[in-house]
């Protein structure tokens, strides 16, 4: 079955944004039994990202997938590679991290909007991120703003639960904006377990809030490609990996994120 055409791949580069029905169709179980053994057993970035008094529970964690073999079969024995190597147009595809966002039912709060590039310290052209729901998501998909990718300057990244700048200058980047308010182009999707949304590290992009009486479990994989290259921060970085040693200019060190492809 082709995962990819031509289409997505032109839709993908132009709108940094595209859907992959069925990427993790025949993975939908043991991505499942992944996201419960990290709910059981949560590794030191593990965050409950709701206030006192909001209703629900919103859990997200990431890079796990090293002691999680259900993440780690995925990521190895799924197509999520070569796809990531079509929408990037790169033959080399690098592990970056997973993360987990469990929104159950009743959570009004939603993800707010941001771009992930600016908390990483990789920057590069050739970025892929994957999303992707195992319950079946109709209000609570994953929105993107078409095009925003290609926006000249970062969006301004902040803390989501306290609401403040991520970094100590402001300047340097776009304030968030709000693209309902401001009529932006915006991609979202009602989607069935294992679809995934596949989408740019610098496009912005948010999600609703809960509503339904389902849980909304979503695994999301990070990957990179050949012009990715380890850039400083202003800061630290989210997910920071303490110790790594890498320089500016230099690709992230193969030891701590694995060579899928190429």
């Amino acid at each position: 079955m082709t995962l990819v055409t031509q289409y997505m791949i032109d839709t993908y580069q132009r709108d940094g944004v595209v859907l992959i029905k069925g990427l993790w169709a025949d993975w939908v179980e043991v991505i499942r039994a992944g996201i419960e053994r990290n709910m059981a057993e949560p590794g030191p970035y593990a965050a409950e990202n709701l206030k006192p008094g909001e209703g629900g529970r919103f859990f997200d964690d990431y890079c796990n997938w090293e002691r999680i073999p259900e993440f780690a079969q995925v990521i190895r024995d799924s197509a999520v590679a070569d796809v990531a190597a079509q929408l990037m147009q790169s033959d080399r595809v690098q592990m970056f991290h997973d993360h987990v966002l469990v929104k159950e039912p009743g959570t009004s709060k939603p993800t707010p909007w941001h771009t992930d590039g600016p908390y990483y310290f990789v920057e590069g052209r050739q970025t892929v991120s994957f999303w992707s729901p195992v319950d079946p998501v109709r209000e609570a998909s994953l929105r993107c703003v078409a095009g925003s990718h290609l926006w000249e300057k970062d969006v301004l990244p902040t803390r989501w639960m306290s609401e403040t700048n991520f970094y100590p200058d402001p300047e340097a980047y776009m304030p968030v904006p709000d693209p309902d308010a401001e009529g932006m182009p915006v991609r979202e999707w009602q989607m069935e377990p294992g679809d995934a949304v596949a989408f740019n590290y610098r496009t912005l992009h948010g999600a609703r809030g809960n509503q339904a009486a389902t849980r909304r479990r979503a695994f999301s994989l990070r990957l990179l490609g050949e012009d990715a290259r380890y850039v400083d921060r202003p800061g630290r970085t989210s997910p920071p990996y303490p110790g790594h040693g890498m320089q500016p200019g230099a690709r992230l060190r193969e030891d701590w994120f694995p060579v899928l492809r190429g």
